[in-house]
């Protein structure tokens, strides 16, 4: 059985590394930015928030002053015991982000929509988001958190089966020239396209897609993975750098998820997961063990299964 305090320390771990820690992965595709950006107003931001990633990490503070909406993400193993079940599970997922704020600390930014009253602990009605996905032949748990801004940064159209590739290109364009041109992203970003499902899940894809994945990261669909590689470089030729500026590094990566859609249209959704990539992953094993890692590991062929009944792949069912 996995036990409550080891879920809730685990957590607060997770909320500090995730403000602090920048992830490997998209640290190595911004100094690939900082090799590659010829714009010099864009290069020097990179080249200072390069800085500020290290500052953050020797001093242990946060590393952007605006630490966004704390969410959570947990992955359930099939056989996976937790004491006191689900409803435990999410009180201590609340605890933890409380006291995280108190404790990295995190800037309290969460409030009622209309009165605006807070509890000063990015806790209230809601809040923290926490979703869930579950997982075969397991009895482990995944605990994500990912502080994602939580003003601007994403679109959503719906478009239809006529559009074709070239309108899903046309609106990820204007999507990444009006959050360049507003000020409504802060970039180089890792991009998140949601195609198809209903209209909320193309949202979620969307989002899961820039805050799950990891750079370098292709979708399994060949005729995706290669959608991506263009897109990451369309988005990098629009003439925008870091932060708006002037250049040639708006695109740290780009990830798209899919969902089956109703036959008549084809909802679209683009989320950029900005410059502070705030997210880290840790399994915690029945036995007590505690795995930390960068890598979400969202996404498995479990996950985007597209059948009726879910058959294990060869080499997964092999180990």
């Amino acid at each position: 059985m996995i036990s409550l305090s080891s879920i809730q320390r685990t957590a607060e771990d997770l909320m500090a590394k995730a403000a602090i820690e920048i992830p490997d992965d998209y640290l190595t595709g911004l100094r690939q930015c900082a090799d590659t950006e010829k714009g010099d107003l864009s290069a020097f931001v990179i080249k200072a928030m390069l800085e500020n990633y290290d500052a953050a990490k020797e001093d242990r503070r946060a590393m952007c002053g605006d630490t966004g909406l704390p969410r959570w993400y947990v992955k359930i193993g099939n056989e996976a015991r937790i004491e006191g079940g689900p409803v435990a599970l999410e009180a201590a997922l609340r605890r933890a982000t409380a006291r995280a704020t108190a404790s990295v600390p995190l800037r309290p930014n969460r409030v009622h929509p209309l009165w605006r009253t807070d509890h000063n602990n990015n806790v209230g009605i809601g809040a923290p988001e926490i979703e869930y996905a579950f997982h075969p032949d397991a009895d482990w748990i995944d605990l994500i958190t990912v502080h994602k801004g939580g003003l601007f940064g994403s679109d959503y159209r719906m478009l239809f089966p006529g559009d074709g590739i070239d309108g899903i290109k046309r609106f990820y364009l204007d999507t990444l020239i009006g959050f360049g041109k507003r000020g409504l992203a802060c970039q180089p970003a890792i991009i998140g396209v949601g195609l198809g499902g209903s209209k909320d899940t193309s949202m979620v894809l969307g989002k899961q897609a820039s805050c799950l994945r990891v750079v370098g990261s292709r979708n399994p669909d060949p005729k995706i993975a290669a959608l991506e590689e263009e897109f990451k470089q369309l988005g990098n030729s629009i003439g925008m750098g870091a932060m708006g500026f002037m250049g040639s590094s708006m695109v740290i990566d780009c990830h798209i998820e899919v969902g089956y859609c109703h036959t008549g249209g084809m909802p679209m959704s683009v989320h950029m997961f900005c410059l502070s990539s705030r997210r880290a992953s840790a399994r915690i094993f029945a036995d007590g063990r505690v795995q930390f890692r960068t890598d979400p590991m969202w996404f498995t062929d479990y996950m985007r299964r597209a059948t009726v009944e879910w058959e294990r792949p060869a080499a997964e069912a092999a180990e």
